[in-house]
């Protein structure tokens, strides 16, 4: 998810961004990942303790821990106050496919995304990348012959990706016989947006009823950011504070 979403946030400009959504039947429950054009990314999973044994062919029943129905929905927001959202039902719970299905019935562009993760015996990831193929209009069709028989050479993603493959390698051998050239290159990372002052608006937004009591029962908040894990914490006073924000809002509105 966190790869599909770098790939889609790497097509847009400065200033916007793009969250993508899995909500699937399965038992991870939803899956929501946010990426930026600078690289940047951030994702969780509803419910990341999920154990389910392995394919047939040796791979993560990813399809099956997702599980259908359920749809995956894209949120492109283009920093222009009203983002827009496209929605299509999974196909098969594989996030790569469902990711094609997406931009083939959304967006109406013949893609070809292809995602690996390769995760090791502990649980931790070895190598995880991938690729979006997009054909533009006037394509013919011979090219997109030459781009399938390329994808099968390229094999498994994240096996090439732990040998050593770098993502210019990857683009040579995707496409072979195209003459490409490499326009614009960009790290990419997890990086949380997550600060104590957003977490004080979201509170604050909750109205001075939700916080009067909180502040009446508990006598103060934990709150646990989903994207990184990062936990603040607010005493008595915090919440106080709070509170008289919230109704000077409220008087003020």
């Amino acid at each position: 998810m966190l790869t599909a979403t770098a790939l889609l946030a790497a097509q847009l400009k400065d200033g916007a961004s793009v969250t993508v959504r899995v909500t699937g039947s399965g038992p991870l429950g939803a899956i929501v990942a946010t990426g930026e054009p600078n690289g940047d990314v951030r994702g969780y999973v509803r419910n990341p303790h999920v154990d389910l044994p392995l394919r047939a062919d040796g791979k993560l029943d990813v399809g099956g821990a997702v599980g259908l129905p359920g749809f995956l929905h894209v949120t492109r927001d283009l920093g222009l106050g009203h983002p827009y959202t496209g929605s299509v039902p999974l196909v098969s719970g594989e996030i790569g496919d469902d990711l094609t299905a997406f931009l083939a019935r959304s967006d109406q562009t013949p893609a070809v995304v292809a995602l690996g993760v390769l995760v090791g015996p502990g649980g931790g990831v070895r190598a995880a990348g991938g690729f979006v193929l997009q054909l533009l209009p006037g394509y013919e069709e011979r090219w997109a012959e030459r781009l399938e028989a390329n994808i099968q050479h390229l094999g498994g993603i994240s096996r090439r990706i732990e040998a050593g493959m770098t993502p210019e390698e990857m683009v040579w051998q995707g496409l072979a016989g195209f003459s490409p050239h490499i326009l614009d290159r960009q790290p990419v990372r997890f990086r949380c947006q997550c600060t104590r002052e957003r977490v004080e608006r979201a509170l604050v937004s909750l109205g001075p009823g939700e916080l009067a009591a909180m502040l009446r029962e508990d006598g103060g908040a934990e709150v646990r950011c989903q994207f990184c894990g990062r936990t603040y914490r607010l005493d008595g006073a915090d919440l106080a504070r709070l509170h008289q924000e919230s109704l000077g809002g409220r008087q003020e509105a």
